[in-house]
């Protein structure tokens, strides 16, 4: 139910690499701009399919090289099996268990996959489309047909978007609008529904790290007094003149408040980061307990940038998940979640067991 080893060629600064994983606490130190984060990115890509550091595929490609690869081994009830990543100039290709596979999602059931690090603030301060990536990462966890649903929306208004562009008449772009609809009621009505769940998950755990109130609400991407279907209708002289469809779950945005202000520029950087990190950990509280695998939590360096008292709170709301850890430090004796079960050394891109 956990990565048990990673492989990784030409990646980063990263030559060559090689890592048996312990299914509780990996260690992995070293000195900065040791290559420490690139290993934790590779394991990220591998579950995720992408970067949580760039959009640039070339960027993850080592200088002189034209591909990276990488490739895990992932314990599963009754059986192990092979997940491998390989990027290139043509793009991202993924494999499990030798057959290549058709949407990246699937990497993310096998290799359920999350980090805090030390840009975890981005979360916060970056636009709606970072925040619905990481909502759409949690339902999919929770709701079995979600990702299937999400996906044919994203074609559907991909169509309609094109067909928008092309100033077509209206019949032919309101020929997308019926599914356009149910499939957009849906994913508006299951993430409600996970909102709601991450608020209560996450109320506790940021009264703990930041001893102020949390409140979470979801909005919609069209009016709130009108559903999407009148909302559709409503937007068509917009959608024309935009030349892309203006309402939607596409448009969805989480509402974040502390103490009944919003937070938007009106918390500090520290404050950002420990919000996140709470909406993080309350997230992997709500993962299935009886899912396909357990979450592999990547952690950055979680020392910098807090002070002793904050670094305590955020290593104990951590301590309570039932996650794999993957932790970086600048110190090998970094002990915060008890002994490691492996620990392993990185300087100049290259890795050795300790």
């Amino acid at each position: 139910m956990t990565l048990r080893r990673i492989q990784v060629s030409e990646f980063r600064c990263l030559l060559s690499a090689d890592l048996d994983l312990d299914p509780e606490f990996t260690l992995i130190s070293g000195p900065n701009a040791s290559g420490k984060t690139s290993l934790l990115e590779s394991i990220y890509v591998l579950g995720r399919g992408r970067s949580f550091r760039t959009r640039r595929l070339d960027n993850l490609i080592r200088t002189g090289s034209e591909r990276f690869t990488i490739y895990g081994q992932v314990d599963l009830p009754e059986r192990r099996t092979g997940i491998g990543v390989e990027g290139s100039a043509q793009g991202i290709r993924a494999k499990l268990s030798g057959e290549r596979v058709s949407s990246l999602a699937e990497l993310a059931a096998v290799l359920p996959v999350q980090i805090i690090d030390p840009e975890v603030h981005r979360l916060i301060e970056e636009g709606p489309s970072r925040r619905r990536r990481f909502l759409d990462w949690g339902v999919f966890h929770v709701e079995h047909q979600f990702v299937d649903r999400w996906q044919r929306y994203q074609q559907v208004l991909k169509q309609r978007n094109a067909a928008l562009k092309a100033r077509q008449p209206h019949a032919a772009v309101s020929a997308w609008d019926g599914d356009f609809i149910r499939l957009g009621e849906y994913i508006h009505d299951a993430r409600v529904r996970y909102v709601a769940q991450l608020t209560e998950s996450a109320r506790d755990i940021a009264q703990r790290l930041l001893g102020m109130e949390l409140h979470l609400s979801y909005r919609s991407g069209w009016g709130r007094d009108t559903g999407l279907s009148e909302a559709l209708k409503g937007s068509w002289i917009h959608d024309q003149e935009a030349g892309i469809t203006q309402v939607g779950p596409q448009r969805a945005e989480i509402g974040i408040r502390l103490n009944g202000a919003h937070v938007k520029d009106r918390i500090s950087r520290g404050q950002q980061k420990l919000l996140a990190a709470a909406l993080l950990v309350a997230q992997l509280n709500l993962f299935p307990k009886d899912a396909l695998a357990r979450p592999t939590l990547l952690l950055d360096d979680p020392a910098a940038e807090l002070d002793s008292e904050r670094l305590f709170c955020l290593i104990r709301e951590v301590s309570r998940q039932s996650v794999q850890l993957v932790v970086t430090s600048l110190s090998a004796d970094f002990n915060a979640f008890g002994s490691p079960g492996r620990r392993y050394a990185i300087n100049a891109g290259s890795v050795t067991r300790i």
